[in-house]
């Protein structure tokens, strides 16, 4: 039956606590999975505290547990272990807090850990996000570069420092997060949705350094995997050296076996560049040179070719001309006076070409090849 109350007739506040109580322990006992956070270990005292944080979720419960228990763990307990946790629910009236009462604390083992891996990445395979046609290209030059490191980390300091000894004038955009534990995964994903919201931003670069299986699980976390994969962004993953292989690696656009590799991967060498444009230039130089070589040598053999030609043509127009000049010389009245002919001129200048139409006594010029003579009509002797 529900509890009623109102204004005038309150309920206090030990009937809630107790109520509550009741209710919180009708869950039991329960195996909870975990990674142990805000582990800090009081010398002496009979109960120990520490968080025990969701893997995927960012969620965490309270737990207390007898240092006997404790003891019992092997290896003993640490922050960013990852644990298996036998607890009921323990409401404490006087506070009105609760905490998991742990009884049994099992750290998860390297072997179960590989074979939930091998399980999480079989899965994310069948699904198509490790496709090499998922795979985005990366920016000859980026803009701008999302960095996501450890703060202070050595991984940083490697990317930056390779990154603009390469490229001086490159721009970087930085989210210092935890790399390891607990506040690992959800600090990671919540920088990957700010820099891949960020226009300017068009290459991410996620990095730490080298650590254990367990160091690097938050890596093959698969919410970090899925929130990889979702980016528009190209994303490019340094974890660990180039033994370590976290799932992230296989979903990323692109795999750098270090800190170093990426940088490298990412930004070009400015000097590289300058070397490879005054090269090209060079063999650009080197090919017009060719190019206007050949294209003289073309044009001098045309000129030549077009001189040969034009002094052929000549030479036949001149023979043409001199054959004609020759049939005209035979032709005209000139070579007929050469071959002994004479013209006969009246005194008008007209040529006679009838003796009956020059009167007696009229003046005739006569006219030979060289020179010319003056005669006078008269009437020929009869018979």
């Amino acid at each position: 039956m529900a509890l009623e109350s109102s204004p005038e007739d309150p309920v206090p506040v030990r009937t809630i606590s107790r109520l509550l109580g009741d209710w919180i322990g009708r869950l039991g006992a329960q195996w909870i999975d975990g990674q142990v956070a805000e582990f800090r270990p009081r010398p002496g005292a009979r109960l120990q505290y520490f968080v025990l944080r969701d893997t995927d979720a960012d969620m965490s419960l309270s737990v207390k547990a007898d240092s006997s228990v404790l003891g019992r763990v092997d290896p003993p307990l640490a922050e960013g272990q990852r644990v298996v946790v036998h607890a009921r629910p323990d409401f404490y009236a006087g506070r009105g807090s609760l905490a998991m009462l742990a009884k049994e604390i099992r750290p998860v083992g390297i072997g179960a850990l590989l074979a939930e891996l091998e399980r999480l990445k079989a899965l994310l395979a069948a699904e198509g996000l490790f496709a090499p046609e998922r795979k985005q290209r990366l920016p000859f030059i980026p803009h701008r570069v999302g960095l996501i490191c450890g703060r202070a980390s050595a991984a940083m300091e490697d990317v930056l420092a390779n990154a603009r000894d390469r490229w001086p004038a490159i721009a970087f955009e930085i989210r210092e997060v935890p790399v390891q534990g607990a506040q690992a995964v959800p600090a990671v994903v919540k920088a990957l949705h700010e820099l891949d919201a960020m226009p300017e931003v068009d290459v991410i670069i996620v990095t730490r350094g080298g650590g254990s299986v367990e160091d690097l699980l938050p890596f093959s976390n698969e919410t970090l995997v899925r929130a990889v994969a979702d980016c528009a962004t190209p994303v490019v993953s340094a974890i660990g050296h180039e033994q370590d292989a976290p799932l992230i690696d296989f979903v990323s656009d692109l795999r750098a076996s270090t800190p170093t590799d990426a940088a490298k991967r990412v930004v070009p060498s400015l000097r590289e560049q300058q070397d490879l444009v005054t090269t090209l230039r060079r063999r650009a130089q080197v090919v017009l040179t060719h190019l206007l070589d050949r294209e003289e040598q073309a044009i001098v053999h045309r000129r030549q070719r077009s001189r040969a030609i034009v002094a052929n043509r000549l030479d036949a127009a001149a023979s043409d001309i001199a054959h004609l000049a020759a049939r005209v010389r035979t032709l005209s009245p000139a070579g007929t006076l050469e071959r002994g002919y004479a013209i006969v001129l009246a005194d008008d200048g007209s040529i006679v070409r009838d003796a009956d139409t020059v009167p007696e006594g009229a003046d005739l010029e006569v006219r030979v090849a060289h020179g010319r003579l003056m005669a006078r009509r008269t009437d020929a002797p009869a018979g």
